[in-house]
């Protein structure tokens, strides 16, 4: 519709907001329902849905080898970035790109958020709607692998120390 969020701010008539060098938007702190510090209202509304439909997650997730950082992760190996200044600023536009190589690198599962994503109207569940049901087989997963180090702990379960090859037979 407008193209960037850059243009919906000045059809709006609000002046968006620049940092000294003109080259970034300043951000614009927001606390999360959860306590978490987000970036923007944008990412704050992303994690509240996040909160919301009990998907556990993170922020600020280091990209391996990097300094770069996600918004969140979830499901501990996928990254979550809220795109809102994208078209906005070349430097923006080439952390997205290498971030993009980061993911591909290392196998990263990536999903990403534009501001069409939430405005005008919110579809999340369209683009995360998918972890609800790979948030509980994750928990799920968790409990058994805890159940089974307490039974490891307690000798008990189908355990076996291997003292040589041999003993795989």
């Amino acid at each position: 519709m407008f193209g960037s969020w850059n243009n919906a701010v000045v059809a709006a008539g609000l002046e968006p907001h620049r940092s000294d060098d003109h080259r970034m938007y300043r951000r614009t702190r927001t606390k999360a329902r959860d306590g978490h510090v987000c970036d923007s209202v944008s990412e704050a509304t992303i994690d509240n849905w996040l909160t919301k439909n009990k998907i556990s997650h993170e922020r600020n997730a280091e990209y391996p080898n990097s300094k770069h950082k996600a918004d969140w992760v979830v499901l501990g190996d996928v990254f979550i970035e809220y795109f809102g200044l994208a078209k906005d600023s070349p430097r923006y536009d080439r952390a997205i790109k290498k971030k993009r190589e980061i993911c591909k690198a290392y196998n990263i599962k990536l999903m990403e958020i534009y501001p069409k994503d939430l405005y005008p109207v919110q579809s999340l569940k369209e683009k995360l709607g998918i972890l609800i049901p790979a948030e509980k087989k994750f928990k799920k997963m968790v409990v058994e692998i805890k159940q089974e180090k307490i039974d490891f702990k307690n000798g008990e379960g189908d355990w076996k120390i291997l003292h040589s090859l041999k003993d795989l037979r």
